[in-house]
């Protein structure tokens, strides 16, 4: 036999005393929670999602403990809000946490390219949201394409290549070793497109990868796609503004970020060819978002 225990917070700006809390508000908590893990389901599409935010913004307690149910799980809370619903991202022990093998087996991807496909998810974030008022705007949308992303890319590689020569480093690529200066290396020989009879580009080939990257972020409600143009084009959605605010702070994409490709200015949006474009292996119409000064 069970015994049913009441819960209630104890600490300072807790519910007063004889708001204990239901197995119904438990219920509710975690309905909003599995809300918040299905990426793709709008509030405004559904009624009781709707009423379950507003409840979560309306009543602190119910909050709280909307919240630590999260934090049971493993997720962190990074908005709650209409635009973006219950937004949540997966802590690194969460079994919700995405690893490798799992993005691996979801996209066919080949593990032994790990770096390659983390790589490609840096510099989608870094050019959907380049500058820093662009990532703290509510109302911004980044858009990028697959195209433009493996040029992107490229130009990074490059710009690393160039420091390497500099400070007398080895620039033969080298897949065996970890971090950004070895998945430049790597992607810098792999082809663009590769080739097959009928014209369609590699799995393997750096566009390829590309492809799965921004499919899985399309899947996971982090991209919208808008169209077929430049390898497939896509917007940002809020949810995804939030997962790279998240990610911000990260080593790796600061380092992408500070490579100066996608200078951080306020200059408005226009198409600048990229120097030395002959030496990058760029794809036709790469359509590069860069910032004039």
């Amino acid at each position: 036999m069970t015994e049913h225990v009441e819960w209630s917070e104890p600490e300072a700006g807790a519910a007063p005393a004889g708001a204990a809390v239901t197995p119904a508000d438990a219920a509710d908590a975690a309905r909003l929670v599995a809300f918040g893990l299905q990426p793709k389901l709008q509030p405004a599409r559904d009624q009781e999602y709707a009423d379950l935010l507003r409840r979560y913004r309306e009543d602190p307690p119910f909050a709280r403990l909307t919240d630590a149910v999260a934090t049971g799980l493993g997720l962190i809370v990074l908005e709650v809000s209409p635009r973006a619903g219950m937004a949540v991202t997966a802590a690194e022990d969460s079994v919700f946490a995405v690893r490798m093998g799992d993005y691996a087996r979801r996209t066919s991807a080949d593990g032994s390219d790990r770096f390659l496909h983390g790589l490609a998810h840096l510099a989608v974030a870094a050019l959907a949201f380049p500058r820093p008022e662009d990532l703290a705007d509510d109302g911004y949308i980044g858009r990028v394409t697959v195209n433009g992303v493996d040029a992107f890319v490229r130009q990074a590689c490059h710009r690393l290549e160039e420091r390497a020569a500099r400070q007398g480093e080895n620039t033969d690529p080298a897949s065996d070793a970890p971090g950004l200066e070895a998945a430049w290396r790597v992607w810098a020989r792999r082809s663009a497109t590769g080739a097959t009879k009928d014209a369609r580009r590699l799995a393997g080939s750096t566009t390829g990868i590309v492809a799965k990257a921004v499919a899985f972020l399309t899947d996971s409600g982090f991209l919208q796609r808008t169209g077929d143009d430049n390898g497939g084009t896509y917007r940002t959605t809020a949810r995804y503004q939030l997962q790279v605010r998240d990610m911000a702070g990260s080593a790796a994409l600061a380092e992408l970020l500070e490579l100066g490709v996608v200078p951080i200015t306020d200059g408005t949006p226009t198409l600048l060819p990229p120097e030395d474009a002959d030496d990058l292996d760029l794809v036709a119409d790469a359509g590069l978002p860069f910032h004039s000064s």
